[in-house]
């Protein structure tokens, strides 16, 4: 029987030598990878500073601290995200408001967006995720965005982009649009550090904030010490930070994966185009809707959906690939159905109902730059025959 896995890490180019180099350098946390990671960076998306840290979800936290979110305050959150984007808010003392999204994309919309700002016009911060990699309405060529929304009312734009490297939103390349962008790097993601993230932003006060609170409020970090002239052991405290940074070994795989991060996007565009050609005429699930170009999409989840017409459901659709030795997953169990989300601030399933849909039906199908036609023409015919 076949093996397709639903995702594949892909170290095909400069890693070994990357982290060879560190080894032998002797110097294996933040340091020399560290930075040059942050500067090209910063130079594909397009910000001003670019920060590496241990994962998406310290990035996140980083930025609504940097922003001024604190206990009682309220932010506007997708249901449709993985808890991180809503967990970090509840680190600060913060309360999330959850908010439906688009059935056709899963993206947060400005007529959503509009209509819980006249609702909760006290909140002050938007944490819009680029679902699937594709980027949010932040900018509308023709009529107000989100960003234009939230500029309006005062609310600041911290974008959970963990999926979204390289996206781009209207000829603009996420991390150099809202006040502070935050990637994944996990494992899974478009690339890879093994763990980690990063933090981009324009914005000098935010920047100040996160480099000292990246390493436990510390106003010298450990190479700047290390290579500066005087006494390297000598730094003061100045706020009550985190442990956050990226060590150089992460760094370094970084490095190379970014190298090949446009290579490997045009590889999942193409998965994506034979899923669109060889699935559209299929009634009982419901395809992505792509928001602007296929090339502005970073193509992190292909996540169709199983519709009310399907007679097979979600659960045994999952069942039967993987009995073609086929791997998928599901993005995402909402964040109002788990259970504390939905204790907590007593969240009802009827107040999301275009979650509540793609919910039911939404699996996410293997797309990587390995997947060859042979295969994707596999799990093609298997969906047929599952649905048929």
């Amino acid at each position: 029987m076949r093996s397709i896995p639903y995702s594949k890490v892909l170290c095909i180019g400069n890693e070994l030598k990357y982290v060879r180099e560190v080894l032998d350098s002797g110097w294996l946390t933040t340091a020399i990878k560290t930075q040059r990671f942050e500067r090209e960076f910063s130079e594909v998306v397009g910000a001003k500073y670019s920060f590496a840290v241990n994962s998406c979800t310290a990035a996140l936290h980083l930025s609504l601290d940097a922003i001024g979110v604190g206990p009682g305050d309220e932010v506007f959150v997708p249901t449709m995200t993985f808890t991180a984007t809503a967990e970090v808010v509840r680190y600060l003392g913060g309360n999330p408001i959850f908010l439906d999204v688009d059935y056709a994309t899963a993206l947060i919309t400005t007529e959503i967006l509009a209509r819980a700002v006249s609702e909760h016009p006290h909140v002050k911060t938007l944490i819009p995720v680029h679902y699937g990699g594709q980027a949010a309405p932040l900018i509308l060529k023709n009529e107000r965005g989100l960003l234009d929304i939230c500029r309006e009312n005062g609310l600041k734009v911290v974008e959970d982009a963990a999926h979204a490297f390289p996206a781009r939103c209207a000829g603009r390349m996420i991390g150099s649009i809202g006040d502070v962008t935050c990637f994944s790097f996990y494992a899974n993601k478009t690339i890879t550090t093994g763990e980690g993230g990063m933090l981009t932003t324009n914005d000098d006060s935010v920047a100040k904030r996160v480099k000292v609170m990246r390493l436990h409020g510390i106003n010298r970090d450990i190479w700047e010490r290390h290579t500066s002239v005087g006494s390297s052991w000598e730094y003061d405290v100045i706020a009550p930070g985190f442990k956050y940074n990226m060590p150089d070994t992460a760094a370094a795989i970084g490095l190379a994966q970014l190298e090949r991060a446009n290579l490997f996007r045009q590889e999942r565009e193409r998965c994506a185009m034979f899923y669109f050609k060889n699935l559209a005429d299929i009634d009982t699930l419901d395809l992505p809707k792509v928001r602007e170009s296929m090339a502005d999409h970073a193509w992190h989840l292909f996540s169709i959906v199983l519709n009310e017409r399907s007679r097979v459901p979600r659960n045994r659709f999952l069942e039967l690939m993987a009995e073609k030795g086929i791997g998928t997953s599901v993005h995402y169990k909402p964040l109002h159905r788990m259970t504390y989300y939905k204790e907590r601030y007593g969240l009802r399933t009827e107040d999301f109902p275009n979650a509540e849909r793609i919910w039911k039906g939404c699996v996410s199908l293997p797309i990587y730059p390995t997947l060859s036609d042979e295969e994707l023409d596999y799990i093609c015919k298997s969906i047929r025959d599952i649905l048929d």
